[in-house]
């Protein structure tokens, strides 16, 4: 029945997932182990959606934890505490923007970054930091790359940086969703 589907009726793995009540990976994973006779030019999307590009430039395990942060942050009962993410293009090879969201009043600012790195991210917080001046109290990050320089900026801007838990994004939940 799911190979006819998929084979026949050209449905996704997702789709005959969700007819037959079970979850779409043991779909992937009963192909990937031979359990049906579906190769991945059988698939309305030819398998494509299982090669697409991974993160390769890596993370970094330093800075303060989340668990540091004042409780001040997790209430949202003052102004000045941001979340702060790397947006990259899909349509453009490095394309990349970096999105702010204030924590209290959902403010979200956006700015096109020069690059996909660390320093492009450090230009773009000393930028929000000067325009918002003494308002930029916290900043809450993941832990990518493009936050590595994370000592410069709470150097330069007396703004103390927060690194969220590995994949945690519920912690910068107001910034992911923005995103």
């Amino acid at each position: 029945m799911i190979e006819e589907k998929i084979q026949v009726q050209k449905w996704s793995p997702e789709q005959v997932a969700h007819v037959v009540g079970i979850a779409y990976k043991t779909v992937y994973n009963w192909i990937d182990q031979g359990w049906l006779d579906i190769q991945l030019p059988d698939l309305p999307d030819h398998g494509i959606r299982r090669h697409r590009a991974k993160e390769k430039r890596g993370t970094f395990n330093h800075g303060r934890s989340i668990e540091e942060s004042p409780h001040k942050v997790e209430t949202r009962q003052k102004f000045g505490h941001f979340e702060a993410d790397t947006v990259f293009s899909g349509k453009r090879k490095g394309q990349a923007v970096a999105t702010f969201v204030e924590r209290k009043s959902r403010l979200t600012i956006v700015k096109r970054l020069h690059g996909r790195d660390s320093q492009s991210m450090t230009q773009a917080v000393l930028e929000l930091a000067s325009q918002l001046q003494d308002k930029l109290k916290t900043l809450t990050v993941d832990h990518g790359k493009e936050f590595a320089n994370y000592q410069t900026i709470e150097r330069q801007t007396g703004t103390q940086v927060y690194f969220a838990h590995a994949y945690s994004p519920h912690e910068r939940g107001s910034n992911e969703n923005r995103n």
